[in-house]
């Protein structure tokens, strides 16, 4: 991959980033653990925060964050809110103010995050088995906090961007639940090389972090022709049928490649698309340079297509399953 040209408002973020990176593994799983303990003591009076669990097939427990306004809304679309962190690490409370609270604000009446299993316990399929769980539940339960049947939405960021993108097509297939507007950003969707993946060493993700995570998401799938698009979205052949979609990526980042190629193939199908790529923007630059121009940038698209899928995008419900 070429040299590497940060946006100019990034810079020092990103060089900071360089020097004091986030470990890989479980440390790292323990740090955001912490870290989202006191996410919740500092944040957690901004919104109605409960917790409900959801029964696995191995008789554990699904712990999902409902998030809703303390002022129920009616008719409001409902969110499935899927955290990132490489498939391995990370917790729905990190989230929060970043995403959770402007959903909210712009409009959600209830956003569901799972605590998805992470592949440092369990690989693929585990994870997507649970976002599926919890958007059953979500499709089930959000008419309690005022959702409207017909405006189930969907999102995340990174890996939680490609749980978004799966479960779109594994929900497509399935026919059991229907999506009317998906948010899959700078999604994780593809574990084959790409340029921009190969030899990529811009701050926070790059590609020995890229290659590890896939490894432990996939294990012996990894890089093989029997790792199907519900493991990795990219690999889908038929994008019909799919959710109007709002992603946005930078152009140095890994998932540059993956997101625009997804991009193209949800266009050709004639899905509605929301999609802007920020030049020299490194991976999660929205969420980690929140107040830098195109972090603030990003933001606005976000909102715009959020609030234009809530006026215009709608996919009638199936019925509930019984039990």
């Amino acid at each position: 991959m070429a040299k590497i040209k940060l946006h100019k408002d990034l810079r020092l973020r990103g060089a900071m980033l360089k020097v004091f990176a986030l470990p890989n593994g479980r440390l790292a799983s323990m740090l955001m653990y912490k870290l989202t303990a006191i996410l919740r003591g500092k944040h957690g009076k901004k919104l109605r925060y409960e917790q409900i669990f959801i029964p696995r097939k191995d008789e554990t427990l699904l712990r999902v964050c409902i998030y809703s306004p303390f002022e129920q809304k009616q008719s409001a679309p409902g969110l499935l809110w899927l955290h990132g962190g490489g498939y391995c690490i990370g917790a729905p409370e990190q989230d929060e103010t970043a995403y959770i609270e402007r959903f909210i604000d712009w409009g959600a009446g209830v956003v569901a995050a799972p605590d998805y299993m992470k592949s440092v316990i369990a690989p693929y399929p585990a994870a997507l088995d649970d976002c599926y769980a919890a958007l059953l539940w979500l499709r089930d339960n959000g008419v309690k906090y005022g959702m409207r049947g017909d405006q189930l939405f969907i999102g995340g960021t990174s890996a939680g961007g490609g749980l978004t993108a799966a479960l779109s097509l594994y929900a497509r297939d399935k026919k059991e639940v229907a999506i009317a507007f998906q948010m899959p950003l700078y999604p994780m969707i593809d574990d084959r090389p790409t340029k921009s993946n190969t030899g990529n060493t811009a701050p926070l993700w790059n590609s020995k972090k890229n290659d590890l995570a896939w490894r432990m998401y996939l294990g012996n799938l990894y890089r093989t022709a029997q790792t199907t698009c519900y493991a990795a979205a990219a690999r889908a052949k038929d994008y019909s049928g799919l959710p109007p979609t709002c992603t946005f990526v930078g152009d140095i980042e890994p998932f540059y490649d993956e997101v625009s190629a997804y991009v193209e193939n949800l266009r050709k199908a004639g899905i509605p698309i929301h999609f802007k790529v920020f030049p020299g923007c490194f991976h999660s630059f929205d969420g980690v340079c929140r107040k830098s121009s195109v972090a603030k940038e990003a933001s606005q698209l976000l909102e715009d297509s959020f609030k234009c899928a809530t006026l215009n995008y709608y996919a009638k419900q199936m019925p509930a399953s019984d039990g």
